[in-house]
């Protein structure tokens, strides 16, 4: 039974040790110099707040529904694809309003304003 799993136990303990080593190297010749600038927290673009319960824009999470958005679209978008033949006319229909769906939401975003770069 081992047989059958012993390359990928060699696969297993070559990437490990690949990683460990990368690791090491990266961490023994790369550049340690450290300032200020580089040690200060950062988050969203903005200096670090003195109350952590300050409101953010709601771009943020407009531009968070819009990658939700289109992630699940091509996520669902490329399996409909392959088996468009087996599903026929029910796969297509089911997908139009799918897409209607999230043209709804891009709508939605837009008149929000998420999709104006100020």
């Amino acid at each position: 039974m081992l047989r059958q799993y012993l390359p990928i136990l060699i696969f297993m303990a070559l990437a490990a040790v690949l990683g460990t080593a990368l690791f090491a190297i990266g961490w023994v010749a790369g550049p340690r110099r450290p300032n200020a600038e580089k040690l200060s927290p950062y988050e969203c673009g903005f200096e670090a707040f003195e109350d952590s319960r300050m409101r953010f824009d709601v771009r943020y999470y407009l531009v968070a529904i819009i990658f939700i958005v289109f992630d699940l679209e091509i996520a669902f978008f490329f399996p409909w694809a392959v088996s468009l033949g087996a599903t026929g006319t029910f796969g297509l229909l089911a997908m139009l309003i799918f897409a209607l769906i999230l043209v709804v939401a891009l709508v939605y975003d837009y008149r929000k304003g998420a999709l104006e770069w100020d």
